[in-house]
């Protein structure tokens, strides 16, 4: 690789490795193109993130308390101290994927820091009140805004997933950024497979993948199916996941984590992929497309650089569940070819991505 040339040692920063997610499919792809890399983060639990249990992790003091490694969010005005407590002196490449303290680190002049940011600090910035509620939570919220504000100015580059987030860098951070979006595994999603129980025993399905958490709005998809009475599928675990199926009706099936093989016919059986979240990105989105299924979704978001309104899917205006309800309707009437939803997912495949973002941190380190 030519980036030997110019860059001798990497480390990669992530905010915490205890999940899977979206994000954790981005950083698997950062791990294939970096092996040799160092991995730093605030806490490491193996068995909550099995896809790093081979890398060279370093996680930071509080990791040596057990109970942390899947709570980190009890302690969150310790954050700053942990990221700029990390020494990079040996590296000459430090990348930091984050949606949270990540970009903190503090790196040598001469040591390139390219961010790879996937969002602005939610709880800090948009969702705030959907994330903090009392006033002492808001205290520690502000004075953690005040320290990312000082974050985001430390990397060298800094690098959006999507233009929308491009733009709420801008409006949260004032500083510019360029956009390569982020890898998905088009390739796993757009091979045709043979008939399977799974497809045969759902009949006609809706479906959504997502974690069951409240900023992915999963409500709002339960009440217009509840009203709909269609098969809506649900993968996908987390914290709403009790309160979702008490509120859903029994056409609504909720499958929790499945397989990556029964994902991928789940994807290709469905009548379309929906959701209700506003996405920086959207991976489930994409891998949808490359299955050949059209897209519902607001007209916000990642969603609106992703879905083709009447050709690859349908955008709607947020507002509750009768535009979403509306749209499960207008599709019957409409025509979405496969094989264009299958090609408008090209341009996020992995290699594509693989790509952009060597040429771009070659470039960076040429000119360091």
């Amino acid at each position: 690789m030519r980036l030997r040339r110019y860059c001798v040692k990497i480390a990669l920063v992530y905010d915490r490795l205890n999940k899977i997610g979206g994000a954790e499919y981005v950083l698997q792809e950062f791990a294939a193109l970096y092996p040799e890399a160092d991995w730093y983060t605030s806490v490491w639990e193996p068995s909550q993130a099995p896809f790093s249990r081979l890398w060279k992790v370093h996680p930071s003091f509080l990791n040596k308390i057990s109970l942390l490694r899947t709570h980190h969010e009890w302690v969150p005005y310790l954050m700053p101290f942990v990221f700029e407590s990390f020494d990079f002196s040996g590296y000459d490449v430090v990348i930091s994927i984050t949606s949270a303290e990540a970009k903190g680190i503090i790196t040598r002049p001469e040591t390139l820091h390219l961010c790879y940011c996937l969002t602005p600090t939610r709880y800090l910035y948009n969702d705030l009140d959907t994330y903090i509620h009392d006033p002492l939570s808001r205290l520690v919220a502000k004075k953690l805004r005040d320290w990312d504000q000082v974050a985001a100015i430390r990397p060298d580059i800094m690098i959006a997933i999507s233009e929308h987030v491009k733009k709420r860098i801008k409006k949260y951070y004032n500083r510019d950024s360029e956009v390569i979006y982020p890898p998905v595994d088009i390739k796993k999603f757009s091979v045709p497979i043979h008939e399977s129980k799974i497809i045969n025993n759902t009949s006609e399905f809706y479906l959504t993948v997502s974690r069951l958490v409240p900023s992915k709005r999963l409500d709002i998809l339960v009440q217009a199916f509840n009203k709909l009475g269609r098969r809506l599928v649900i993968i996908g675990s987390g914290v709403e996941a009790a309160r979702l199926k008490k509120q859903a009706e029994k056409n609504i099936t909720f499958l929790g984590k499945v397989a990556d093989e029964d994902l991928v016919k789940y994807y290709q059986g469905c009548q379309a992929f929906v959701t209700a979240a506003e996405e920086d990105f959207g991976i489930a989105m994409v891998e949808a497309l490359a299955a050949g299924r059209p897209v519902i979704a607001w007209r916000k978001g990642g969603a609106a650089e992703i879905v083709k309104d009447g050709v690859t899917g349908i955008l709607v205006q947020q507002g509750g569940s009768e535009p979403l309800q509306r749209a499960v309707q207008q599709l019957d009437t409409m025509h979405i070819s496969s094989d264009l939803c299958r090609e408008s997912a090209e341009q996020y495949g992995r290699n594509v991505w693989r790509t952009k973002i060597k040429e771009r941190i070659e470039a960076a380190c040429k000119m360091k």
